[in-house]
């Protein structure tokens, strides 16, 4: 097999710099007319035939021969035993992984809270967890047992009552790996279906499947078409594009690292995108030689020779200064800050969906084990959305209470906006809690 690679080479003093950037950033999940009328027919015919249909899909898309629904379900006994299916050294990982993950998490839950004004008026918010969360995971040989306790974690840590998990099993292929994840995860219940259909039945709820308040997880187009769709029926965590990695490097780092910090990203498929931006022209040379050096010794070289040809780069900068800019101008889901005083420059970090700070910080520990969720937003995204968390799983309800005297003041407030965008019901309302003069 013979690999190579021409990744581009760009340079902020050039005049087209910023047109050439936004030219290697544009990426568009767009679902085609195909696409989305067949995603459309399957939502229709899973809320018309309920579990029927799910049987009928998985039959015909995942090739499994499966009879009836009760063949596509896996109670806890099964999750229990794929613990015993795992190597030892794998059910340590996960459960030293599960933990940190947990522990961290554990710190993002929010209370309710409640203050009391002068005159008695009660003010606060209501923090309730969702009643039921659907994870979908993908299945077969692309299968993510890291994505499960990414996804299930933060919903237990919420409150979340039950976490439901779809799983599709193509021609009938099961990953231990990912059903010992849920166990640990606590996850209350799986069906071995994927796709579209999936989405819908959680989305809709059928005869077995219940239906869920929010929908988490990634998948291929169908999935991303599905959750489009159902949503506002449904809550979803995000429309998740292909992987990213940017590297901020003042030159100091091994190149090695470097460049295999951006095949970290590369690796996972042909559209993922992984660029290091540096002030110092000679580094990137290194980095360039690295990578033809380290490509032909990886396992899916021809997916990140593809994706470092087409979407990565080398980017040279005026200064530190000016490389930051540039990272916030891309925004990207993964911001490794490999230079000598990470710290120094965090404040000036405004758009990244996750941070790692100095050298000895690989992305890769984030996507594992370090603590902090690996789901994130991005595709620029990380300008107005936020990593996966507990606050996901939580909703807020807002807390009045009026005592006498406080509604008679409220009500001369609202009684005036009210008629000022005649609303007079409105007024009246506010108007009949105002006391007279004599304090009735």
């Amino acid at each position: 097999m013979t690999v190579s690679t021409a990744i581009a080479r760009l340079n902020a003093a050039d005049q087209d710099f910023a047109r050439h950037l936004d030219h290697l950033l544009s990426w568009e999940s767009v679902s085609d007319d195909a696409v989305n009328q067949r995603v459309l027919d399957i939502i229709k015919a899973v809320r018309e035939r309920g579990d029927a249909a799910l049987v009928e899909f998985t039959q015909r898309f995942d090739g499994v021969d499966a009879t009836s629904i009760h063949d596509l379900i896996l109670d806890r006994a099964r999750l229990e035993l794929a613990l015993t299916r795992i190597t030892p050294v794998q059910r340590e990982a996960l459960e030293k992984a599960a933990n940190r993950v947990r522990i961290y998490h554990e710190r993002q839950k929010q209370d309710s809270w409640q203050y009391t004004e002068a005159d008695g008026t009660v003010l606060g918010q209501k923090v309730t967890p969702l009643d039921r969360a659907g994870l979908y995971v993908p299945g077969g040989k692309a299968s993510y047992p890291s994505s499960v306790l990414m996804n299930a974690i933060p919903a237990k840590v919420a409150g979340v009552a039950e976490v439901v998990m779809v799983v599709p099993t193509p021609r009938g292929e099961v990953n231990e790996l990912v059903l010992a994840a849920a166990c640990i995860a606590g996850v209350d219940r799986v069906f071995t279906i994927g796709g579209a259909q999936a989405v819908a039945a959680l989305a809709y709820g059928t005869e077995s499947v219940p239906q869920v308040d929010k929908i988490v997880g990634p998948g291929n187009i169908y999935v991303a078409t599905a959750k489009r769709h159902v949503f506002g029926q449904v809550g979803i965590d995000m429309i998740a594009g292909p992987s990213e990695i940017l590297v901020v490097c003042d030159g100091q780092t091994d190149p090695d690292w470097i460049a295999m910090d951006l095949f970290s990203q590369a690796e996972h498929d042909e559209d993922a995108q992984a660029i290091l931006v540096s002030p110092d022209a000679e580094f990137l040379d290194r980095v360039a030689a690295s990578i033809d050096k380290l490509l032909p010794t990886m396992e899916r070289a021809e997916i990140i020779e593809k994706s470092i040809n087409g979407r990565g780069a080398l980017i040279q900068v005026r200064d530190m200064q000016q490389a930051i800019e540039v990272a916030n101008r891309i925004a990207p889901e993964h911001l490794e800050l490999s230079v000598a005083d990470p710290q120094a420059w965090l404040p000036q970090i405004r758009h990244a969906g996750a941070i790692f700070m100095g050298r000895h910080t690989s992305e890769a520990l984030g996507d594992y084990c370090a603590g902090p969720n690996h789901v994130l937003p991005t595709s620029g995204t990380a300008r107005f959305s936020s990593p996966l968390g507990v606050y996901d799983f939580q909703k807020r309800s807002s807390i009045i209470f009026c005592s006498e005297q406080g509604a008679s003041e409220l009500g001369h407030t609202a009684s005036v906006l009210a008629r000022g965008e005649s609303l007079t019901a409105h007024a009246r309302s506010a108007e009949y809690r105002i006391l007279n003069e004599k304090g009735n």
